[in-house]
């Protein structure tokens, strides 16, 4: 039998990565995430702070990136394209972001899902759990989301967030985290 594995990508602010991490552990599988950074910097050799910050950023675009040869990002998308395909052999598991859901497309056992939210949860949640400032949480939630659709949209041809590209969207701002997390853990 094939591992199975849940690909979860998400707006920011949203919880996908606490749901992500949640519906890990009540399966009983890993979850990369951050874990998935240390691979990809131990493999590269960039610092886990760079792919962290600068890893799914696409800046450039594509003509001046191509026409300048290949760049730093597009070295670390091979790095990580190579490591998400190595996990995805290795056991079943749940990875967050990274373009996961692309990369694994083609796997009939991996189940792709986007995780949404309003902008008024996302901005109140942000607040609550990374401590942001009250006074910009939406520009800060914008330009998160401006960045992940960029790149998604510059190595995978999709648009992110979608509901066409996933099996599934789940909002959990209306279901609440531990909800989308019950749902995943019963399609599983």
């Amino acid at each position: 039998m094939s591992n199975r594995i849940i690909t979860i990508s998400r707006e920011f602010g949203s919880g996908g990565r606490t749901i992500g991490k949640k519906t890990a552990e009540k399966l009983g599988i890993p979850c990369y995430d951050a874990e998935l950074i240390e691979k990809i910097a131990e493999e590269s050799g960039f610092a886990a702070n760079y792919i962290k910050e600068e890893g799914e950023d696409a800046t450039g675009g594509w003509l001046s990136s191509r026409a300048m040869g290949p760049t730093n990002q597009d070295k670390l998308w091979l790095i990580q394209r190579k490591v998400i395909l190595e996990l995805a052999e290795k056991s079943s598991c749940v990875i967050v972001g990274r373009c996961a859901d692309y990369i694994l497309k083609d796997r009939a056992d991996c189940l792709n899902v986007f995780i949404h939210a309003s902008m008024e949860y996302r901005a109140e949640r942000i607040v609550k759990v990374y401590g942001d400032q009250k006074e910009s949480p939406e520009r800060r939630l914008k330009e998160k989301d401006k960045r992940r659709a960029a790149y998604h949209r510059f190595y995978t041809d999709m648009k992110w967030g979608h509901a066409q590209n996933y099996h599934l969207c789940l909002n959990s701002g209306i279901l609440g985290i531990d909800k989308c997390v019950e749902i995943l853990k019963n399609l599983y």
